[in-house]
């Protein structure tokens, strides 16, 4: 392997390669053999969605080289599959990550130079905004820098279609594989032209937030609690100014940065790692929020796709919730609006993901609005709205990674439209004397307390991605009959594409892409869904379980209870 590494990064020190990457690949060779196998062992591979990785010089990392590659794969894909438009079109954007305005640069210069018209943010926009600009402009296509809530030393490269949404099948795999055909570097057009490149400024960014405002339902209860204490961070992400603004177009007037995770800064300086997911990653807006009392806490990712939040309890606590508990709140509060303010048709409908809560199922079907499923990823929600567009009128979805939408001028998951709308909720609650605390138990009383937990099993090496094979391999052709004491009733083979009920023995197709993705349903109302992670050495376990409750004195008692039966269903899968 040594030898072949050599000869690959030899490549690197020679004609079509900057001086600087060709200084950097000779003292690899000369000083640093691991990190020269892992920078050149192999191709930093483009997936589904694009690229991601390490930032450094060799083929199994993200530079220019790399994403030139990339790129000219994607032009000449967009040129085959839009033959017959004169202009084809394409929008860029970036994220605050170190490198980011030299990747989002370097692709806009590549298109351009294939004819392409660019339109380029002029500096770090939220992934969604680009979203927008590839519906508003009518581009075929777009590409994101960014590595979403990875650690600091990644970045990344997301690709996007004509609907606004993630490449899905089959342009995904299309163009993956022009990708592949550009074995060198002297294939890719670095030489831009620039009267082809337009950019985007804060012009944009009012239209953006305009269209946001526009789905605003309760601009009373707004006004009535706009001195509702909000508290934001971007951690140092791409959030820091259209959050903030789109909250205060929403009429909000009380809204308190931290004013450390407002330094735009890729090295994520005041956090382990900048996702909202983790709790370490709010420590500093909750400690914002306790000093001056605020009721609403809320964390963007880096590209500001994701969103977490906190709220108090009834013990005046400030918790974190999850993102099954924020999705149910968001949908409870649009369908419930949708329906007073006398919007609801009949050709309405919802979208979440496999794994997410079956809470949201349960809220729309009660409420007589069509909600779909679809498999773990955006872009699926986005193919669910391009297939229903001009159809059916789409109110929101989400999925259990803290990823939201509503409206249909966006395709992807986001942060600054999802912000704005859950502190409507929370101003709504508060016109009806609630917290948003208070308003999850009450959706709890009314349809059922809902609890989920993920849990991965690191499986790391040759060796463990065998095991996770051999594991997922077990449970299907070895499925318990029941699981922590409740009878086994459904399950849902997404490989093979069949539900069976086992008590029936009726076999139902499923009408979703295959995917290596086993779920569950038990008797007790519990769903279990298994799934290799696409990115990570691990298997992923989402335990979602249920009870009923009755009263609110009750609250405490049944969340130990659900707390105690999840610990349970792990030990009988032998996961602890």
């Amino acid at each position: 392997m040594l030898e072949q590494v050599k000869e690959k990064a030899i490549i690197w020190t020679k004609g079509d390669f900057d001086s600087e990457t060709q200084k950097q690949v000779k003292h690899l060779l000369e000083n640093d053999e691991n990190e020269l196998i892992e920078s050149f062992y192999k191709d930093l591979e483009f997936g589904t969605g694009g690229l991601r990785g390490i930032m450094g010089v060799g083929t199994n990392r993200m530079n220019i080289y790399t994403i030139g590659m990339a790129t000219q794969g994607l032009c000449n894909y967009l040129k085959q599959n839009f033959s017959h438009i004169d202009e084809l079109k394409v929008a860029v954007a970036h994220d605050c990550r170190n490198n980011s305005r030299l990747y989002a640069e370097t692709t806009s210069q590549i298109f351009s130079a294939n004819g392409i018209k660019v339109y380029l943010f002029d500096s770090l926009r939220p992934t969604p905004e680009l979203s927008y600009a590839i519906r508003y402009y009518n581009c075929q296509s777009g590409v994101v820098i960014t590595a979403s809530h990875n650690p600091k030393e990644y970045n990344g490269f997301k690709a996007y279609w004509d609907d606004g949404g993630q490449l899905i099948s089959p342009h995904d795999k299309n163009v993956v594989d022009e990708a592949r055909k550009i074995k060198n570097i002297s294939e890719v057009k670095f030489k831009g032209n620039n009267d082809l490149i337009e950019t985007l400024g804060e012009e944009f960014d009012k239209m953006y937030i305009d269209n946001i405002k526009s789905l605003s339902l309760s601009p009373e209860a707004i006004e009535e609690n706009k001195d509702m204490k909000i508290v934001y961070t971007p951690i140092h992400g791409t959030g820091v100014k259209l959050v903030p603004d789109t909250l205060k177009a929403f009429g909000f007037a009380n809204i308190y940065n931290v004013a450390e995770q407002d330094v735009v800064d890729g090295n994520f300086p005041t956090v382990i790692s900048p996702n909202p997911e983790n709790a370490e990653a709010l420590k500093m807006a909750l400690d914002k929020a306790n000093e001056i009392g605020a009721d609403l806490v809320m964390a963007s990712d880096p590209d500001a796709d994701r969103v977490g939040i906190a709220v108090r309890n009834d013990k005046n606590k400030l918790i974190l919730l999850n993102g099954n508990q924020t999705g149910a709140l968001l949908i409870y509060y649009l369908i419930s609006k949708w329906k007073e303010n006398g919007k609801l048709k009949g050709k309405e409908y919802v979208v979440k993901t496999i794994v997410t809560t079956e809470l949201i199922a349960d809220i729309a079907n009660k409420n007589n609005v069509e909600y779909f499923d679809v498999l773990t990823g955006f872009k699926y929600i986005a193919d669910i709205l391009k297939k229903l567009e001009g159809k059916k009128s789409f109110i929101g979805g989400g999925e259990e990674s803290y990823g939201y939408l509503a409206g249909e001028f966006v395709r992807d998951k986001d942060a600054v439209m999802s912000c704005a709308l859950l502190a409507e909720t929370a101003a709504w609650a508060k016109s009806k004397n609630k917290s948003l605390f208070e308003l999850l138990q009450d959706i709890y009383i009314e349809y059922g307390f809902y609890k989920e937990d993920l849990i991965n099993l690191v499986r790391k090496g040759k060796s463990g991605a065998e095991e996770i094979q051999q594991m997922m391999s077990d449970y299907r052709n070895n499925t318990p009959l029941e699981i922590n004491n409740s009878k086994l009733v459904v399950v849902k083979d997404y490989q093979t594409q069949k539900e069976t009920n086992k008590l029936t023995n009726e076999i139902k197709d499923i009408d979703l892409p295959k995917s290596n993705v086993l779920q569950f349903f038990l008797e007790d109302g519990t769903k279990i869904s298994v799934r290799p992670s696409g990115t990570e050495p691990k298997i992923k376990f989402y335990v979602s379980v249920k009870q009923d409750l009755n009263s609110i004195k009750n609250y405490n008692k049944t969340e130990n209870l659900l707390d105690k039966k999840i610990d349970d269903i792990a030990k009988s899968l032998k996961l602890k």
